[in-house]
């Protein structure tokens, strides 16, 4: 009789979050094996986004977000010179280009220096030394956000994990998790694991795992499929850096701005429309089943009704190529949109509660015993979209505190 293989902790996704947290508990010793559905690690999510490295200014200061993506800044770009992986620190400019932003972009810098953020204020001739075809009123310049790799990244902590003794089982998709009294029962399609704890990175499918694993997460993953446009010939000399906009602070979303990758290329985005299926990286991906669930939940409808405005914004910006220009020209008033051409897209795993509100933390479930007796942990991730992937290495490191018991580096709720 063959025995059903058993690690101390089994961690469900290989995205960035998951290898960090994966790599991190193979450091204090324990056995560990990541599955994950694709046959690639870093499919979803870490594979498809702006590859910035987030300094920390736009967050609360106190949440998670802040004082994870604060650490995190500095890890990644430790990681990489230590693994010769590309990335860059050039630093970025947030660019007021109205009157009524003023206001907001100095609220920017107040949560930034509380975060422990380097940033100063520029007045318009300030702006133009650093990014000369800029409009702006006035920007924040911050020195330390960068880009880099992020695919790049998850390779190299999945090739350091297996080196160091971990397991990957790509290509294994898991059905469910089954708590018992004793250890964690992992269900795929090959065959069941068992794991003394398990972790749920599991990313836009993460409210379904939790739910099928009988946790209740108290939220539903809406996918907003982000779409970004790469500046085209002479426009591309446009930027040097990173450009952004002031953010919306009702939203989540940082608004269209423009990054200079590692390869010199340049693109803008993304906007922020629903995807019409979970991994709906295209118009044309459309899973009837999943729609129909995501547009019968009622978080969705008092959203809507909430930011119906901005919602039709970002559908005539994802339809309409001179829309999308329209919205570039306010801090880069030469582009055009026969500048503009199409550069991909991500789906970001946005959690939504009941109410309609966004949630706009990282948010971390633990599946608890009923009756209050101990018994193994399974931990959801339900909410990790950007900036999770700048601050993964320390999520990583909170999240295995959690399942030794050592709190000292302080616990992702």
């Amino acid at each position: 009789m063959t025995r059903t293989p058993r690690h101390d902790v089994v961690v469900v996704g290989a995205g960035i979050v998951g290898l960090a947290t994966a790599l991190e508990l193979r450091g204090r010793g324990l056995t560990v094996a990541v599955l994950d559905a694709e046959r690639a690690v870093a499919a979803h999510q870490t594979g498809h986004n702006s590859n910035v490295i987030h300094s920390g200014l736009y967050y609360r200061p106190g949440s998670d977000k802040a004082r994870l993506a604060v650490a995190g800044r500095d890890e990644t770009i430790a990681f990489c010179r230590a693994h010769d992986l590309p990335h860059r620190v050039g630093g970025k400019l947030v660019v007021a280009t109205e009157p009524e932003e003023l206001p907001r972009l100095a609220e920017l810098a107040r949560r930034g220096r509380a975060n422990g953020v380097e940033c100063r204020e520029l007045e318009p001739a300030e702006v133009r030394r650093h990014e000369p075809a800029v409009r702006a009123l006035a920007a924040l310049h911050v020195p330390g956000t960068g880009v880099c790799d992020f695919r790049a990244i998850a390779a190299k902590l999945a090739e350091l994990l297996v080196a160091r003794g971990g397991e990957l089982h790509l290509g294994r998709a898991v059905r469910r998790l089954t708590r018992r009294r004793s250890d964690v029962v992992v269900h795929t399609d090959p065959g069941d694991l068992l794991g003394g704890a398990a972790v749920a990175c599991a990313g836009l499918r993460g409210d379904e795992l939790a739910r099928r694993s009988g946790c209740e997460p108290g939220v539903r993953i809406v996918p907003f499929r982000g779409e970004y446009a790469g500046l085209r010939g002479a426009a591309a000399g446009l930027v040097r850096e990173l450009v952004y906009p002031v953010p919306d602070p009702a939203l989540p979303f940082l608004g269209v701005h423009a990054t200079r990758g590692m390869d010199g290329s340049v693109h803008v985005g993304p906007n922020a429309v629903l995807a019409l299926a979970r991994e709906g990286y295209r118009w044309s991906i459309v899973r009837p089943r999943e729609l129909a669930a995501t547009l019968a939940y009622p978080g969705l409808h008092r959203l809507a009704r909430r930011h119906w405005r901005h919602g039709v914004a970002e559908v005539h910006g994802s339809l309409s190529r001179e829309a999308l220009a329209a919205r570039v020209r306010r801090m880069l008033p030469d582009v055009r949109a026969a500048d503009l051409e199409p550069a991909g897209a991500g789906v970001r795993a946005q959690a939504v509660r009941p109410d309609g509100a966004l949630v706009d933390d990282f948010l971390f479930v633990t599946d608890e015993e009923p009756d209050g007796k101990a018994g193994p942990t399974v931990l959801h991730v339900l909410n990790a979209p950007s900036p999770a992937a700048t601050a993964a290495l320390p999520i990583g490191r909170e999240i295995a505190a959690r399942l030794t018991g050592d709190h000292r580096t302080g616990v992702a709720r």
